[in-house]
């Protein structure tokens, strides 16, 4: 724990943020929640604003958000939290092409910065040990098989439906992003 934790700011409060941003921020030391700018969830017992520019234009102590809404919106939020000089935490996928990353990657540079983007699958218990059994073997073909039920897993997340929303794949990039790290 820090005596000084970074005035944090999330940005889409949803299922994600409540099931895993909240409590992994309440347990760390190093992080304070300070605001959330959200179009439909609120956090409570911080203050709540409907969009990332009034959060920032409210909050000027602010340090970083974290990037939380649905991916067709993230570039723009993103840069907007970059040219107002704050770190930035994207969740996956970082963005909708490789163009939009390495924008952000320069905005955030050029500002002084830093700009983090997410692959939490590759951290789960099982992937360290598949990618040390994969290193130890000859592999001539993969494939993978990714079953998540996305009414399941994203329950009433209709931008997962909507255009811009990366449809089934914002959930199955977690398979892109284990194969990858393997």
């Amino acid at each position: 724990m820090t005596s000084n934790p970074i005035k944090l700011g999330i940005v889409g409060v949803g299922k994600i943020v409540r099931d895993q941003h909240l409590p992994a921020v309440a347990k760390d030391g190093d992080y304070r929640l300070v605001a959330a700018a959200s179009r439909h969830g609120k956090v409570d017992g911080i203050p709540n604003y409907p969009t990332i520019e009034a959060m920032i234009a409210a909050e000027p102590d602010l340090e970083a958000v974290s990037l939380c809404m649905p991916p067709q919106f993230r570039y723009d939020a993103a840069r907007t939290a970059l040219e107002a000089k704050k770190h930035v935490f994207l969740e996956k996928p970082p963005g909708a092409t490789v163009s939009e990353v390495e924008h952000l990657k320069a905005l955030a540079e050029k500002n002084g910065v830093s700009l983090f983007a997410s692959w939490h699958s590759r951290y789960a218990p099982a992937v360290e040990a598949a990618r040390a059994f994969l290193a130890s073997v000859k592999l001539t073909s993969a494939a993978i098989n990714w079953k998540e039920d996305v009414r399941r897993w994203h329950p009433n997340q209709e931008w997962i439906w909507e255009p811009g929303g990366f449809g089934v794949f914002d959930p199955g990039i977690n398979a892109l992003s284990i194969a990858t790290h393997i």
